[in-house]
């Protein structure tokens, strides 16, 4: 298995022929408005381009999940940073099979998305081949997630993380956006995966508290997963505050750095 990580959330999972798409934010700089004005540093996102190698490795695409999208069917509220314009319109162009949770499949649809799974939370469902044959290739279940733990939780496109078991490679639970809740816990305590993916850009709005794990969560996060966490979430949206400078600190002072990776933007993790 290959980790492709490209921006943000953005990355490729590469499992044999697979290759599954992950939260596509895959507009140029500046593209997008601030998430913060008070904060943070009213900068308009993404803060960089994607990586030389985004065209190549988008070309191979044959499946996307997206964590999250929407709240109340509203396009204001939607979350760009996982599914900007460009992403949209690159699944849209590509015929591209999309899994997302339940309560985003109307909406996608009606974005012209081609939803083939609307999955419900903690549901384990076999995932098939995209390519034609329908043969199944493993098991994909939703993880509840929760982006905030103050009131303006309810403000946000609460989604899922997913966990995924492909034939022949390492499972692999994606937070999404999320705080640590039981949900998550339960996720790495009873499906025990070999990779997480975590969200760890501890992310904040001009109002209400963290919609990410702060930095005490996220040192609990690794604490407790079984496997590998690969980090991602930073270094691409102004109102994140955890960069991978600063994440790379505070793993040394906990003794966890040979527990986490950290790869740049580009960058390809073998497992």
């Amino acid at each position: 298995m290959k980790i492709h990580h490209l921006r943000n959330a953005t990355c490729i999972i590469e499992s044999g022929q697979h290759h599954i798409l992950v939260d596509p934010m895959l507009g140029p700089k500046s593209t997008l408005p601030p998430f913060s004005y008070l904060k943070h540093r009213a900068q308009r996102n993404p803060l960089v381009n994607l990586p030389p190698n985004a065209d190549e490795l988008l070309a191979k695409v044959t499946l996307c999940l997206l964590t999250h999208s929407q709240k109340w069917g509203i396009d204001p509220l939607t979350h760009t940073d996982h599914l900007d314009p460009a992403g949209a319109s690159f699944l849209k162009e590509r015929g591209i099979p999309v899994i997302c949770p339940a309560n985003d499949s109307r909406f996608l649809k009606r974005k012209g998305m081609d939803v083939v799974l609307g999955l419900e939370k903690w549901n384990p469902t076999p995932l098939e081949d995209t390519g034609g044959s329908r043969l199944p290739i493993g098991t994909i279940t939703a993880v509840p997630a929760r982006h905030g733990h103050s009131w303006t939780r309810h403000l946000m496109a609460n989604g899922c993380g997913f966990y995924l078991e492909l034939d022949g490679s390492p499972s692999v639970y994606i937070t999404g956006d999320t705080v640590y809740t039981q949900d998550v816990e339960q996720a790495l305590n009873r499906l025990q995966p070999d990779i997480a993916i975590a969200a760890c850009g501890s992310a904040a709005l001009d109002i209400g508290g963290s919609i990410l794990m702060p930095m005490e969560e996220i040192i609990t996060f690794i604490q407790k997963a079984p496997g590998m966490v690969v980090a991602n979430h930073m270094d691409a949206l102004n109102h994140c505050s955890t960069t991978r400078p600063i994440l790379k600190e505070a793993l040394e002072t906990y003794d966890l750095s040979s527990k986490v990776m950290i790869p740049n933007d580009g960058e390809t993790l073998r497992f």
